[in-house]
């Protein structure tokens, strides 16, 4: 079937491009075989307390007996037919007979001896060595995934997904789940290497300081973890603070932007995960956050990576960070002549981090820096927020003109999509320029106009705004 796949369409494709067209078609003819034969017993299907022994099946599977001598040949021609599963070894010595090995095959691709590729022949590797045995399976051969498909209900979501932080499993369990959670969580434990605690937790932020509800499925009760990220070590407490491991790729993005001697001004900063790369990279950064226990654990991380001289720490509302310690250092950086570094601002709150764009506006008297020069450093805002509905880009830049009260124009960086966080709802970052009349000119001065007048494209001007 393969081949004449590859006889159909190798036309268009060029050599270099050959193996990977190869594996894609595998993948395309395996995904339309009947797998039942390999999928936990239909028994365990409702079972809400895990019992490892009702997971015991035995299944017909097609073998090959090939000498040992001749092995080393053949296993490479048949590697994609080989029957994978966990904790089972697909080639294995014969018990009947000494000097000869039994190939495992798997059951969906191989049907018969004429399955098998043709040059086994010249091996020496005919009919008679190919036949149909049983195999033994047990709830060690299944992955967690698998596992969980046989038991969970067919109707309503599955368990589609769960993140690790450590030694910590983190799941967000629907309603219809939480009959199983004990199973879930056995499984998990079980399954996931190096898992020691599951922990349940709210899809949603319900408090001042960033942190979850926690519901401890199974396992220690310790929730205190270690974790590498790009390459810096964190330690915190998972049930005090904010920490999302799918945001490791966005945080890397951030700090490879950031050059040695530049400024960050981190206002959510959470356990550093903006701030203690960026101070390793020797960069000067003010890193504040609201959560006692996320300031506790941001001023140990720096402490730990031995980047401390490189970071101030604060335990204020970001608001206040804003217009105190910022205004204070920005006032001193803009008046500086000729700087070599570049000036960030990270504000990764989603939730509601455009909410606190307006303590921008006026930040700075129009005395306070010599605005008429034209090589002012003006900072690089990277404020990250929700967005929900069908236009989602253009959804989230409206909400930062909103709250900022002013058109994002050639002041306007970047709009990037961070990910994906519910149907029709996304996470993005804008980044944009603090400018002249953002921070000289209060908002309830310079903007009496409706909301509806903010232009959304940010390269035509508004006729009617007027320019700030």
């Amino acid at each position: 079937m393969i081949r004449k796949l590859m006889n159909k369409h190798l036309c268009i494709v060029s050599y270099p491009q050959i193996v990977t067209y190869t594996q894609v078609l595998y993948r395309h003819y395996w995904k339309n075989m009947d797998y039942s034969t390999l999928h936990p017993p239909t028994s365990v299907r409702g079972i809400t307390t895990l019992e490892r022994n009702a997971f015991q099946k035995v299944i017909s599977i097609p073998k090959l007996k090939v000498s040992e001598k001749n092995s080393q040949k053949v296993i490479p021609l048949i590697k994609k037919l080989l029957l994978k599963m966990d904790r089972l070894k697909p080639v294995r010595p014969l018990v009947e007979e000494q000097g000869f090995k039994e190939v495992l095959l798997h059951p969906g691709p191989v049907t018969g001896f004429d399955s098998l590729p043709k040059e086994l022949f010249e091996l020496g590797v005919n009919e008679k060595d190919f036949f149909f045995g049983e195999l033994e399976l047990s709830y060690e051969n299944w992955r967690a995934d698998e596992i969980l498909k046989c038991v969970l209900p067919e109707e309503g979501e599955g368990l589609t997904s769960y993140s690790r932080v450590g030694h910590i499993v983190h799941i967000n369990l629907r309603d219809h789940l939480q009959p199983y959670k004990a199973l879930i969580g056995d499984v998990l434990k079980d399954k996931v290497a190096g898992c020691r605690t599951v922990v349940n937790k709210a899809s949603t932020i319900d408090n001042v300081y960033r942190n979850f509800p926690i519901e401890l499925i199974c396992g220690d009760e310790d929730f205190q973890v270690e974790v590498k990220e790009n390459g810096v070590c964190f330690e915190f407490d998972f049930s005090k603070v904010y920490w999302n491991p799918r945001l490791a790729t966005e945080h890397e993005r951030i700090v490879k932007i950031l050059q040695p001697n530049d400024v960050l001004y981190d206002v959510f900063a959470g356990v550093g995960p903006f701030s203690v790369p960026a101070a390793k990279k020797r960069c000067t950064v003010l890193a504040n956050d609201l959560n006692p226990e996320s300031y506790k654990w941001l001023t140990h991380n720096a402490k730990k990576n031995k980047c401390s001289g490189n970071i101030t720490t604060f335990n204020k509302d970001g608001r206040e960070f804003i217009l105190n310690e910022i205004r204070e250092d920005l006032i001193r950086r803009l008046n500086e002549e000729s700087p070599n570094y570049k000036i960030h601002l990270t504000m990764n709150l989603p939730a509601m981090s455009v909410e606190f764009l307006d303590s921008f506006r006026g930040l700075i008297g129009a005395s306070e820096v010599d605005f008429t020069r034209t090589n002012l450093n003006y900072p690089l805002v990277h404020v990250y927020s929700f967005a929900k509905g069908d236009n989602t880009q253009e959804i989230v830049q409206k909400l930062v003109e909103d709250n900022l009260g002013v058109a994002l124009k050639e002041n306007l960086q970047s709009i990037t999509f961070v990910r994906n966080v519910a149907p029709n709802k996304d996470m993005y970052r804008v980044a944009f320029y603090l400018t002249r009349e953002i921070l000289t000119t209060p908002k309830s001065i310079a903007s009496k106009r409706k909301s509806s007048d903010i232009e959304l494209d940010a390269g035509v001007p508004n006729p009617k705004i007027p320019c700030l």
